[in-house]
C-alpha cells in the first residue's frame, strides 16, 4: 500500500506515528510510506525583501525540522519513508499531494475541535477531508 503520512511536529502527529508502528498487521514495513509537510508561505513583502533562494532555504530548514525525527523514528520501526514538503495552505496541498501521487491512503493526526471549533479556527484535517479523493484515517 502507498501510504502518504502528513505531518506537522505536533503532538498529533506522535500520536498518528504511535498509532503506525503498534499496528504492524495492516503498516508494516512493506508498504511504501511517504512524509508529507507543509510550510505556511512567509507573507509577499517578507519573501520578497528577503529573495528566492533565502525562503526557498528557509521553507527546506522549517520541514527539515519537523521530518527528521520522524524518518529516524520510522527508520528504528524498519521503515524508510521518502519526504516531500511544500509550500501553502496545509489542507489543500496534502489533498492535491494525495491525489498527484496516486496513494492508497492519507495518515493524518487530528486536534479532534469540535464542530464549532472547526468554524472558528478552521482545521486541516477538515480541509483534506473536503478536497481528498483518496481515503483518509484520521488519529486522535
Amino acid at each position: 500500500m502507498k501510504i502518504l503520512l502528513a505531518v506537522d511536529g505536533s503532538t498529533y502527529t506522535k500520536k498518528m506515528l504511535a498509532y503506525l508502528t503498534t499496528h504492524d498487521e495492516v503498516f508494516g514495513a512493506d508498504n511504501d510510506f511517504t512524509l508529507f509537510t507543509v510550510q505556511s508561505p512567509l507573507p509577499p513583502r517578507a519573501r520578497a525583501a528577503v529573495g528566492k533562494d533565502i525562503a526557498d532555504g528557509y521553507y527546506a530548514d522549517e520541514a527539515e525540522k519537523i521530518t527528521a525525527p520522524v524518518v529516524k523514528f520510522l527508520q528504528r520501526h524498519g521503515m524508510n519513508p521518502k519526504v516531500v514538503h511544500k509550500v501553502g495552505s496545509a489542507g489543500e496541498m496534502i489533498a492535491k499531494g494525495a491525489e498527484a501521487g496516486k496513494f492508497d491512503l492519507v495518515m493524518m493526526g487530528s486536534h479532534g475541535h469540535s464542530a464549532l471549533g472547526n468554524l472558528v479556527m478552521g482545521s486541516v484535517a477538515t480541509q483534506v477531508l473536503a478536497h481528498c479523493k483518496v481515503p483518509v484515517l484520521l488519529v486522535r
